[in-house]
This record gives structure tokens, C-alpha cells and sequence, in this order.
């Protein structure tokens, strides 16, 4: 079976040609000195091989560029504040919950090992690894203030401190020219 990468089967990427059968099997004529057919045979299998580098090469490149579209290129110091994402595997045994928030923090890091590794000042609560994969880090952006009174109310209706249901109701009564009467919750 060809392999998508190289193109060729492993068999024929080690020895050149495809497996050969028993009628192939003949015996070699036996030449003293060098024999042109074994170092045509050589070349051969040294340019098929080159080529099989070749595309290999070339198919690990296409292999880069599609995983560095997906890829976040994020450079933390020590001192910032980040989001620590927890994926199930981290959590101990027993406290994952499918409905649990998967981002904690703010922390700290304390640690730059390289780009790729940091160490964050965990609590010594959560008792799981300070060391973490620049992955499952995210910059921490404090919420803001002046919009802190537009967050998450309960109540999606236009006017300020009303509900869906009052707003249904007062349209009703408008049109069919009704006193108010309004449900108590």
C-alpha cells in the first residue's frame, strides 16, 4: 500500500521495487570486479530515496502551515495575570462536573520555563501542577466597570427593570386599552 506522505510503499522506499515473486528469482551472474548492474541498482535506490526525503519534506511542510493557522502565538511575562484552563485529565479525581467553569483565575505567573511552558502561583487548594502548556493560559482582561450594570440582569426587554413577561403584558393592554394588571412574582 503507497504511503500518502512518500508516495511509494515501505517496501520499495528500503529496496527500491515493489516485492518480487518466485519466477522473478533467477540467479545472478557472478562477475568478478565491479558489477555495472549492482551500481546502477545502487544509484537507483539512492535517487528513490532522495526523492521519498524529498517528499517528505515537502509534506511536512503543508503539515506546519495548516497547524499554524490554528496556532495562537502568545508570549506571557512573569508577573502578568492569566486565565488557567482546566481540562478534565487536571482536575482531581472526583470534582469534574461537565457544568463547572472551565477558565479559573486570575493568577500570577511566577516562572517562565520556556515560550511554551510557565508556572502560575496556583492556590494550594486546587492541588494539582503549577506548570502549565502556554495553550491552556489565556491573558486576563479585568471587567469593565462602566458596562458592569449591562451584564447578564436576567432581563432582556428593552426598558430598564422590566421582564419579558411585563413588557408582553403592557403592549396587550395598550392596544386593547386595559388597565395594567401585572402578575406578582
Amino acid at each position: 500500500m503507497l504511503n500518502w506522505s512518500s508516495g511509494k510503499t515501505p517496501f520499495q522506499t528500503v529496496y527500491y521495487c515493489p516485492p518480487r515473486h518466485a519466477l522473478d528469482l533467477v540467479p545472478l551472474p557472478k562477475l568478478p570486479g565491479l558489477s555495472v548492474t549492482a551500481e546502477n541498482m545502487a544509484d537507483c535506490i539512492k535517487a528513490l530515496q532522495e526523492q521519498v526525503w524529498q517528499n517528505l519534506e515537502a509534506s511536512n511542510a503543508k503539515y506546519k502551515t495548516a497547524a499554524d493557522k490554528k496556532r495562537r502565538a502568545q508570549a506571557f511575562q512573569v508577573g502578568d495575570l492569566v486565565m488557567v484552563y482546566l481540562r478534565k485529565g487536571r482536575l482531581p479525581v472526583g470534582t469534574y462536573n461537565k457544568l463547572k467553569d472551565k477558565k479559573y483565575g486570575p493568577f500570577q505567573i511566577l516562572q517562565k520555563i520556556n515560550d511554551n511552558t510557565y508556572i502560575v502561583d496556583l492556590p494550594a487548594d486546587m492541588a494539582i501542577s503549577p506548570t502549565f502548556n502556554v495553550a491552556d493560559l489565556y491573558e486576563y482582561h479585568p471587567p469593565d466597570v462602566s458596562s458592569s450594570h449591562l451584564t447578564h440582569s436576567g432581563s432582556s426587554s428593552f426598558h430598564t427593570g422590566e421582564t419579558d413577561v411585563e413588557q408582553i403584558v403592557a403592549e396587550e393592554a395598550l392596544e386593547t386599552n386595559q388597565e395594567l394588571q401585572l402578575p406578582l412574582v
